[in-house]
């Protein structure tokens, strides 16, 4: 049964990125690190300027999923527990109930997070964590599968609040929405004279390709992935040398160090694999290492920038032979 599932994960992905495809053009980058979020058990950060498909790439996701999906808009007003819920006093009966917020769902978009102060940033916090929230004092278990996919302008936008170090270190990985090439732009053009309405996502054909059951079944077998020693120490040396780098302020954390290695099984069991190699990491690592990186102003001065830096490292820390 083992080994069906570990087939059978490679398709699964291949499925949810085909009806991404079907909806959003050009998203293949996006594509993969919502998948690679989803079976390592993150969350995923989309940034990118104004109309380049970050939110309809995560509701095309959400509709490919058929869970549970809410969406919060996040403006500079919106409070915590618009995010978390509240308790309610029923005056009937004289006494209080919860009624939990668009959190408790499976698949959340948060929706240009960083348009909301800090603090009701922070209300994703422990969700994001524990997969799970707390209402007045009582403990609320979310839904599994549970994954964060949020969105948010570059933050040299005005309106934005830079999301804290302490909650970019929560998201798996962050992926740029960027302008797509000329042949993606004229098929964007093509599909829309021919009827296709991003405002009736749902009426745009895309089916149903999984289920709750088999994707955490899916989880569970990305997490039997073998990776190897060679490969474990591949991610300890790209990981220390960003502590070590003259050009940052702040290194990657132990965190990012494990972040980098569910990442890179995710990354194999996409592939069809059973086992782990050096070029999985290599590919994630542009995902998952740059948001948690802090560039010298100095360096920044310069030009220098974090996914820059990372990749340097890794074009410069050695290869581990297979």
């Amino acid at each position: 049964m083992i080994e069906e599932t570990r087939a059978s994960t490679g398709a699964l992905t291949e499925r949810v990125r085909g009806a991404l495809a079907s909806a959003v053009v050009g998203g293949e980058r996006i594509a993969f690190a919502l998948t690679v979020a989803l079976l390592a058990r993150g969350h995923v950060l989309i940034e990118g300027v104004p109309g380049t498909g970050k939110t309809l790439a995560v509701r095309a996701f959400a509709l490919a999923l058929r869970l549970a999906f809410r969406r919060i808009q996040f403006t500079p007003d919106l409070m915590p527990s618009d995010v978390t819920g509240t308790t309610v006093f029923n005056p009937k009966s004289g006494e209080f109930s919860i009624r939990p917020g668009p959190l408790v769902t499976n698949v959340l978009l948060a929706d240009e997070i960083n348009r909301t102060p800090p603090k009701t940033q922070a209300a994703l916090l422990e969700a994001m964590e524990e997969s799970r929230v707390t209402i007045d004092g009582s403990p609320i278990e979310l839904p599994a599968p549970f994954i964060v996919c949020a969105t948010q302008n570059p933050i040299e936008y005005e309106g934005t609040y830079p999301l804290p170090e302490a909650q970019l270190d929560r998201f798996l990985v962050k992926v740029d929405a960027t302008y797509p090439r000329e042949d993606e732009e004229m098929l964007l053009l093509e599909r829309v004279a021919e009827g296709f309405d991003a405002r009736h996502l749902e009426e745009s054909g895309i089916a149903a390709v999984t289920s709750a059951a088999e994707l955490l079944a899916a989880q569970q077998t990305v997490r039997r992935v073998v990776c190897s020693p060679e490969v474990r120490t591949y991610v300890y040396h790209l990981v220390e040398a960003t502590r070590e780098n003259p050009r940052l302020t702040l290194g990657a954390s132990p965190r990012a160090g494990v972040c980098l290695l569910l990442s890179a099984q995710a990354a194999a069991a996409i592939d069809g694999r059973t086992f782990t190699t050096p070029d999985d990491v290599k590919d994630v690592a542009p995902l998952v290492l740059p948001h948690r990186l802090i560039v010298r102003p100095e360096a920044e001065i310069e030009g220098a920038r974090a996914r820059d830096i990372v990749d340097d490292l890794l074009a410069s820390v050695p290869v581990p032979r297979s």
